[in-house]
């Protein structure tokens, strides 16, 4: 078992009981899924940059991405019905948990003056979305390999019924918030 859900089961779990008076333990907010998401604009003109993207995300995840195409022509953007335009991870179970201690603890502190995250990124269902400007920040990516500095999507999905539980969840769980 992962030290982070020893640390939820143990710590965490019964301060969220006692904080919102939950009598049932499944009531108690928890980490559902992590899902990273690169989304490439670029990818229309040059394509050889989804395949990097791919293999970064592969490994700053552990997991292989999924490509992701565009739903609808946009005329605009010489975008056609079916086109790659992105890539995405679903992270669940011990992979997301090693992530998400991964993120708070080693890739978040390497951010330049980093002053703690935005606590009001809550979508009002007690998910927590958070954008990562450069993919620098993890220390699986190897700076020599980088042909362009791109950014992620990263969205913590809890089954927290309202913002207040999931960041408070989040809080307890080492999630540096500024104050």
């Amino acid at each position: 078992m992962s030290e982070l859900k020893q640390f939820y089961e143990t710590e965490v779990a019964p301060k969220l009981m006692e904080t919102f008076g939950f009598k049932n333990p499944m009531q108690v907010p928890r980490l559902d899924k992590i899902v990273l998401n690169m989304g490439l604009g670029e990818a229309i003109q040059n394509i050889k940059i989804l395949d990097s993207a791919a293999e970064e995300l592969k490994v700053i995840s552990g997991q292989k991405p999924v490509i992701t195409r565009a739903k609808r022509s946009i005329a605009a953007f010489k975008l056609r019905e079916g086109m790659p335009i992105g890539c995405m991870v679903t992270l669940r179970r011990a992979k997301m948990y090693d992530f998400y201690t991964k993120l708070v603890n080693i890739a978040l502190p390497r951010v330049r003056d980093f002053r703690g995250i935005s606590g009001k990124a809550f979508d009002g269902r007690g998910n927590y979305s958070l954008g990562i400007k450069e993919q620098l920040i993890f220390p699986e990516i190897d700076y020599d390999k980088i042909d362009k500095i791109k950014g992620l999507n990263v969205t913590i999905v809890t089954t927290a019924t309202n913002d207040a539980e999931g960041k408070e969840l989040l809080k307890l769980m080492g999630m540096p918030f500024r104050n």
